[in-house]
């Protein structure tokens, strides 16, 4: 299995006893003061929503799924006696909520090159797929901050990359659950087997069969370039074209940014298409055409605003709707090899932008 290059990001630890400030908002919050218990769990609501993610490879679900464990949480707070730490608590509730999420619907959320076969660029784009959960892009700006400690078999950025949610997909709920917990969170058997209620064997067990699943499906790689921030100048003179081509609707000058293998999808429809060729000929008829898919003269069409996002460069873009007003459309991200492009995903989604932070329109 390999080991990531770069440790810098994982979950932080938290003493087992509380500290005085916790344990009296603790009383309170026993007591009925739902102020003090919004003040109890705040500290924890971030690190709740990656830790969901992980598990769910959804950002709107996640976010639901931490109102759930808060709601769950608060019913139950008689329940909670101090046997291991308000943290952990926590952690048991929101795992297992994921858990029955995912009982109650598709466990798997892919990619369109995991579910069709690549699209012919002159064949009309396919409808969004009802039938198929897809996975939804991650505000790396959540991550940073959730996360400062010790290392972990795996860094929190490389626990977000897309290569590694879409191999956590391949394991049955609990299995990736139990790996999430063990070798992205770094906690011990014994406190993995009590929060999933298993035994330690079993636990350990879990765990052997979830990472014999995940060699077959992730290599790992290394982390130069994986955080956004710390992209070199070749990388963010790439970044500057990327937008560059968007704006004027350069369908060449996109192609040159291209490797030659590069792929490009747009879900929640099924289509993708690979190669620059390809990329060059479904570009130039739809979405750089005038009066193409989207109405309107190419040029000026789209506005992009940088992001980060699991742990790759990625764009908010933004659709043209009036003559200097621009609505939000969905998240870019990119995957960038030496000077090239190798990957782009389009999340066409226009709530997307807003919980990554950014405006929902843009004017100029």
């Amino acid at each position: 299995m390999s080991k990531a290059n770069s440790r810098n990001f994982t979950i932080k630890r938290i003493p087992f006893f509380p500290n005085p400030v916790e344990a009296e908002r603790l009383a309170a919050a026993r007591r009925g003061d739902q102020r003090e218990f919004s003040d109890l769990t705040e500290p924890y609501h971030r690190e709740l929503q990656v830790h969901c993610y992980r598990i769910l490879g959804s950002l709107h679900e996640a976010e639901d799924l931490v109102q759930e464990t808060l709601l769950r949480a608060w019913r139950r707070l008689d329940t909670y006696q101090g046997r291991a730490s308000f943290r952990a608590w926590l952690y048991k509730i929101a795992t297992n909520a994921c858990l029955d999420a995912l009982d109650r619907a598709r466990s798997r959320r892919l990619l369109p090159a995991q579910t069709h076969p690549v699209s012919d660029p002159q064949a009309p784009i396919l409808p969004p797929a009802s039938d198929i959960s897809w996975l939804e892009p991650f505000p790396d700006e959540w991550l940073i901050e959730a996360t400062a400690g010790p290392e972990a078999r795996y860094s929190a950025y490389e626990s977000v990359s897309l290569a590694f949610l879409i191999a956590l997909q391949a394991l049955p709920p609990r299995q990736r659950a139990t790996l999430i917990l063990s070798d992205v969170l770094d906690w011990p058997s014994r406190e993995v087997a009590e929060l999933l209620g298993l035994t330690v064997s079993a636990a350990n067990s879990a765990l052997h069969r979830a990472r014999t699943t995940l060699e077959k499906h992730y290599h790992g790689r290394a982390l130069e370039g994986l955080s956004p921030s710390a992209a070199d100048e070749r990388t963010r003179g790439l970044l500057e074209r990327y937008v560059q081509v968007w704006e004027t609707a350069d369908v060449a000058g996109l192609v040159a940014l291209l490797k030659e293998d590069a792929t490009f999808a747009m879900p929640p429809s099924p289509s993708w298409y690979r190669g620059r060729a390809a990329i060059g000929v479904f570009m130039a008829a739809t979405v750089f055409a005038d009066e193409g898919m989207f109405p309107g003269e190419a040029a000026g069409r789209w506005r992009l605003q940088p992001t980060q996002a699991n742990a790759q460069p990625a764009f908010a873009i933004y659709q043209q709707t009036g003559e200097k007003e621009y609505q939000a459309f969905g998240i870019h991200v990119l995957a960038c090899q030496a000077d090239r492009l190798a990957q782009i995903i389009s999340f066409i989604d226009p709530s997307l932008p807003v919980r990554f932070g950014l405006p929902p329109t843009l004017t100029g």
